[in-house]
């Protein structure tokens, strides 16, 4: 199984790096993890940085990847629906699964059509950064679900 994250934006802030790492290498016996950072636009309108934002997420996707897209109109679902997600994409549908992560403006509309699945982790606004340390605990929780692993007490 492959998992790949691709997000908008460097990670600069060492708590989060720290805490993604760490995250990353408990995932090693689960999926091999992959991450793509494409630059944060900062020139001409909200619209505009988030149409260049997403031509170049678009342009790093891989084709047989099953494409999930963090949105907050996206469907929310439990941890333990996640990790049937994460089942059920990798058993019929593909051995990759892309999340895809937008700046702080959000996701351009192409890339959101282009999506296979909008996932909403919540109604309130996270900022993209920390958002990847969010992501991958999950990713981490729902193969421990998966697995029927205890995670924690």
């Amino acid at each position: 199984m492959e998992i790949n994250i691709l997000s908008v934006g460097n990670l600069k802030e060492t708590y989060l790096k720290n805490g993604i790492n760490e995250y990353d290498k408990r995932l090693k016996s689960y999926a091999k993890i992959n991450f793509v950072e494409v630059v944060e636009s900062n020139k001409g309108t909200i619209d505009e940085q988030k149409k260049e934002e997403g031509e170049r997420l678009l342009k790093r996707l891989k084709e047989d990847s099953f494409l999930i897209a963090l949105a907050i109109q996206g469907k929310s679902i439990t941890s333990e629906g996640l990790a049937l997600l994460i089942k059920e994409v990798t058993t019929y549908k593909s051995s990759s699964i892309t999340f895809i992560i937008g700046g702080s403006n959000g996701l351009d509309q192409s890339v959101l059509d282009k999506a296979d699945y909008l996932l909403s982790f919540s109604s309130f606004t996270f900022p993209h950064q920390l958002m990847r340390l969010i992501l991958i605990e999950q990713i981490y929780r729902s193969m421990k679900i998966n697995k029927n692993e205890q995670y924690h007490k």
